[in-house]
C-alpha cells in the first residue's frame, strides 16, 4: 500500500506540473508607412505597454571602427555596451551603416532604397537574411528571457518575405508574424508583448529574400532587400527552471524513495 501511495503521489505531481499553462496570444503592435511619422505612434504604444523597464538599440552609439566597412561583433550589445542581446547569423557577420562625412557611403550604399527611423545608422546581417537575437542578463553569460520585443524594418516591399519569430527557452516557436509592407524606402514596425507569462529566449528576424554582401553589393540583383533600424525589448531576466523540469526532478525523487522501500536488506 505504501508503494501504491508513492506512485499515486508521483503521478499526481507530474500531471500537475506538466499540465500546459493557459494563456492568450501575444499582443501585437504593427504599422507601416513612408516616413517615421507613420510608425511613431505604434512605437510609442509598444513602449507604453512594456513600461520603463526596457532596453533600446538604435545603433548610433556604435563607434566608426566597428561600422561599415568593418563588422560589428555579435556580442557588442552584451560585452561592449551591455544590454543583454547577442546576435548570430548563418551569414558572415553584421554591419552597422556608416555615418555621413566618412569614406564609406551611408545607408550601405543604397540611398534610393533605405532611410532611417532614428538617424543615422542602420543594421543588417551580411551574406544572410537571418538575424537571431539571444538574451542574457546584461553583461554576463547567464541565459535570460524577455517578455517583449520589437524592431523597425526598412524597405519591406514584398509581403510574406520579412517576418519575426519568438522562441521559448526549450526552442519551441511561440509567436510568428509577417512584417507589414512599407514600400520602397518605407518603414515597418512590428513588436509583440507577452500577456500570459510567455518567456522569449530567442528572436529570429528574417529580412526580405536578398542579402547585402558588402557596401553597395547585393547577393542578387532581383530579390527584395530589407535592413533594420531600432530594436526595443523588455529587460532580460534570468532563466528559471521550467515546471516540467521540477516535475521530473520530483518524480525521480519519489521513485527513488519507492525503490529504497522495496529493497530488501542484504539484496
Amino acid at each position: 500500500m505504501m508503494m501504491n501511495a508513492i506512485y499515486k503521489s508521483a503521478g499526481a505531481l507530474a500531471a500537475l506540473l506538466l499540465a500546459p499553462a493557459a494563456g492568450a496570444a501575444l499582443v501585437t503592435f504593427e504599422a507601416a508607412g513612408a516616413n517615421p511619422a507613420a510608425i511613431t505612434a505604434t512605437r510609442d504604444a509598444f513602449r507604453a505597454a512594456v513600461g520603463g523597464d526596457r532596453r533600446e538599440i538604435n545603433w548610433d552609439g556604435v563607434p566608426d571602427t566597428l561600422a561599415d566597412p568593418n563588422l560589428l561583433p555579435g556580442n557588442f550589445f552584451n560585452a561592449n555596451s551591455p544590454r543583454g542581446a547577442v546576435f548570430s547569423t548563418p551569414g558572415t557577420g553584421f554591419l552597422v551603416s556608416a555615418n555621413a562625412g566618412g569614406a564609406t557611403p551611408t545607408l550601405f550604399g543604397f540611398p534610393l532604397d533605405f532611410q532611417t527611423f532614428t538617424a543615422q545608422r542602420l543594421f543588417t546581417a551580411v551574406g544572410s537574411n537571418i538575424t537571431d537575437v539571444t538574451f542574457f542578463v546584461p553583461g554576463t553569460a547567464i541565459a535570460a528571457t524577455t517578455s517583449a520585443f520589437a524592431a523597425i524594418f526598412v524597405d519591406v516591399e514584398v509581403a510574406g518575405l520579412t517576418k519575426m519569430e519568438f522562441f521559448d527557452p526549450s526552442n519551441s516557436l511561440i509567436f510568428s508574424r509577417d512584417v507589414l509592407v512599407g514600400g520602397n524606402q518605407g518603414l515597418s514596425f512590428l513588436g509583440a508583448v507577452a500577456n500570459a507569462g510567455e518567456k522569449v529566449a530567442r528572436v529570429r528576424l528574417t529580412s526580405g529574400a536578398n542579402t547585402i554582401t558588402s557596401n553597395g553589393n547585393l547577393g542578387n540583383p532581383s530579390d527584395d532587400v530589407v535592413v533594420m533600424d531600432d530594436f526595443l525589448y523588455a529587460e532580460p531576466s534570468q532563466v528559471v527552471p521550467e515546471p516540467s523540469s521540477l516535475a521530473l526532478a520530483g518524480l525521480g525523487l519519489l521513485c527513488g524513495l519507492g525503490w529504497m522501500r522495496r529493497r530488501r536488506p542484504g539484496a
